[in-house]
């Protein structure tokens, strides 16, 4: 799996013109799913997205992390984040198709629920229009290819 992870000031999704879904101080994320992800994938993309301490302390130092900072998460599906752009028209083989990507997706949004953070999502495979406002900007990006390997 592969996350975009902005911190936002605020963040929202539209829908044909009405609004879905919004939230203010949190993360923004921005969620692909690979042909070869798994449930252990999910869970381990949903901890570390739970666990990123990259909000300022008193200091001014990324070191809090978002249930702290009393954060909200706004979980959107992005196929196009496993794009393969070696041509100049981007090809999607790498990107899970709806029937295992969706289940994945719902489970990150589950367990970062559970995990008690408020939670709001996009709708799966519609065309969506996402704001936001960038804080810093700080934009971290999570693979699990990475994460997994390397024991983190």
């Amino acid at each position: 799996m592969r996350a975009v992870v902005t911190r936002v000031l605020s963040a929202s999704v539209t829908i044909d013109g009405k609004e879905v879904a919004s939230i203010d101080k949190g993360f923004l994320v921005l969620l692909g799913v690979h042909t070869d992800d798994t449930k252990e994938h999910a869970l381990k993309i949903a901890d570390k997205i739970c666990g990123l301490r990259i909000f300022e302390d008193e200091d001014g130092k990324m070191n809090v992390n978002p249930a702290d900072a009393g954060a909200k998460l706004l979980i959107v599906s992005q196929f196009t984040l496993y794009a393969d752009c070696r041509s100049r028209r981007p090809g999607f083989t790498d990107a899970a198709r709806p029937e295992i990507s969706e289940p994945l997706y719902e489970l990150v949004v589950s367990e970062c629920r559970n995990k008690g953070f408020e939670v709001g999502t996009g709708v799966f495979g519609a065309d969506m229009k996402v704001s936001s406002v960038n804080d810093g900007p700080v934009t971290i990006i999570l693979d699990t290819d990475d994460l997994m390997s390397k024991g983190k």
